[in-house]
């Protein structure tokens, strides 16, 4: 049988260990690590740069040892985002090219003497018969359209109306 004294001896060691145990769990505030590492502090703990990889984490101390945490890399995100936008826009570019016909030929090239919204002249034998002359038909505005075009008059309006009270203000308070 165990005596009293080494119980309270095993148990005393029990202790110690448990102890030592939590002491290794609640690490102290992280190194520098031979300079790798560059610490500044900031309200919730501690701002870890990596000097290596350029990787900056927040470390906070929880009460249980510390704790670091990356920190969401934005230029990593707005690189993928430009990326992706590219391969949209590519993909939108080809579906056009689908779409549409190529206008071929030169640039340059002058217009083609007859319009053919201006009607024809008479040959002389037609001359004496009546000719009738072709209707234009002018597509009217669609309600979308309209809507924008009322909508920006409204808003015309309405600062014209706002710089002339204004304006009324103004000459009011300097006599």
């Amino acid at each position: 049988m165990m005596t009293k004294a080494k119980v309270l001896g095993a148990a005393a060691a029990a202790l110690v260990a448990l102890a030592g145990s939590h002491a290794a769990f609640a690490e102290p505030m992280p190194n520098s690590e031979n300079g790798r590492y560059t610490l500044s502090p900031v309200s919730d703990g501690v701002l870890r740069l990596d000097t290596r990889t350029g990787v900056a984490s927040i470390c906070t101390d929880k009460g249980t040892g510390w704790a670091c945490y990356a920190m969401p890399d934005q230029l990593a995100a707005f690189d993928e985002e430009i990326g992706r936008l590219q391969k949209d826009n590519a993909a939108l570019k080809g579906e056009l090219a689908q779409r549409e016909p190529t206008v071929t030929g030169k640039i340059d090239e002058p217009l083609p003497k007859a319009d053919s919204l201006k009607p024809a002249e008479p040959k002389l034998a037609d001359r004496g018969r009546k000719i009738e002359i072709p209707r234009i038909e002018i597509p009217l505005p669609s309600d979308r359209d309209m809507d924008r075009m009322m909508t920006f008059v409204e808003q015309a309006w309405r600062r014209l109306v706002e710089m002339a009270n204004r304006m009324q203000k103004d000459v009011a308070g300097r006599i």
